[in-house]
């Protein structure tokens, strides 16, 4: 089919550099800025100029890019020896997303075959990776689109979209996808403090493409489903657990819950890269905790008290038990439990 509203690209390789859509700007500025060392490309994932998982995994790639150039210039006959710094560097930057040391391994493999001049490979393998992406993001919205009513009321948390991913995006995909075949009746979008990915990019996104969309207070959103005013839930991730344990921005679980109080379908859109098989369930999960001037600041400017203390974890975990149906580009996994997720997998 053909895919509408699927322009935008956070991440982008030209004229050999990397150039990276500043997230942190958006809406007010459409800033993109060059990325030259493998410093900069872990730095500005830590920094969320780059944030979602898909996107972060599908930077990582370039970053090694960048990385290969300068080791093979300083030292050609010992260059995977010089970049294994570079790749802890690039691993460090975000520990929650599993797609950073997915890619990461991806472009390791590819090191025994570029025993050479090992740049044009390395380039080709990061390219492909952003393009698997967009590709199994285009099947996800097809999959999760499949799965929705007519007239359907969706509200989604943070941004899963084209700016979190290679293109299209995970849960914005769906919306996308069932916008596009005239399913959907309404979209709304959680605000996601304390970044405000949802007010901040949600919004900018789906707009960009001429999607209505509403947005809420996080807090809004029970009194939303009170009133009967939403179908399904659609999130992504950055992490799903052999089990179907799913983590995702700060503020999904509490939406799970809600969902299951009310009796609204949760679904999680997320490719297959994201699924950790090694890890049981969503207790082993690494969840980054961020600085607290992000809580008690917006825009630079104090909204709390002097003295006040903050917790800012990043993500939390939602149960398996609480998600409907999980959709990946290799098929759906309704009610996820381990043996469905294996099946799924091999």
């Amino acid at each position: 089919m053909a895919y509408q509203y699927n322009t935008l690209r956070a991440v982008t390789w030209q004229d050999n550099q990397l150039y990276l859509l500043d997230q942190r700007k958006l809406p007010q500025q459409q800033t993109v800025i060059i990325l030259e060392t493998v410093a900069d490309v872990a730095q500005a994932i830590t920094d969320m100029v780059v944030r979602g998982a898909p996107a972060i995994g599908i930077t990582a790639a370039y970053g090694v890019v960048l990385a290969a150039k300068a080791a093979y210039k300083a030292a050609p006959n010992n260059w995977q020896t010089l970049i294994e710094t570079d790749l802890q560097l690039l691993a460090q930057a975000r520990p929650t997303a599993v797609n950073l040391i997915w890619a990461l391994e991806r472009m390791r493999a590819c090191f025994a075959k570029a025993a050479k001049n090992p740049i044009e490979m390395l380039l080709e393998e990061a390219k492909r990776i952003q393009q698997e992406d967009i590709d199994a993001n285009r099947r996800m919205g097809d999959l999760g689109a499949a799965l929705l009513p007519s007239n359907c009321r969706v509200l989604t948390h943070c941004n899963a979209g084209a700016l979190a991913t290679g293109g299209y995006g995970t849960a914005l995909g769906v919306i996308r996808s069932a916008y596009a075949a005239g399913k959907i009746s309404q979209v709304y979008a959680d605000e996601t403090r304390p970044w405000l990915q949802g007010a901040r990019l949600t919004a900018w996104e789906l707009l960009q493409d001429n999607i209505p969309v509403t947005l809420l207070a996080d807090s809004a959103a029970a009194a939303l489903m009170q009133q009967k005013r939403v179908d399904w839930i659609i999130v992504g991730s950055d992490r799903i657990t052999a089990n179907g344990d799913v983590a995702n921005k700060i503020g999904t679980y509490s939406l799970a819950v809600l969902a299951r109080q009310h009796g609204i379908k949760f679904m999680v859109a997320a490719p297959t890269s994201t699924v950790d098989m090694n890890l049981t369930d969503g207790s082993q999960i690494v969840i980054e905790e961020r600085a607290i001037d992000e809580v008690l600041t917006i825009g630079g400017q104090s909204i709390a008290p002097s003295g006040a203390k903050a917790w800012n974890p990043s993500f939390d975990v939602t149960p398996a038990t609480l998600v409907d149906v999980i959709v990946t580009e290799k098929g759906v996994v309704e009610q996820p439990t381990t043996e469905r997720l294996a099946a799924l997998m091999k």
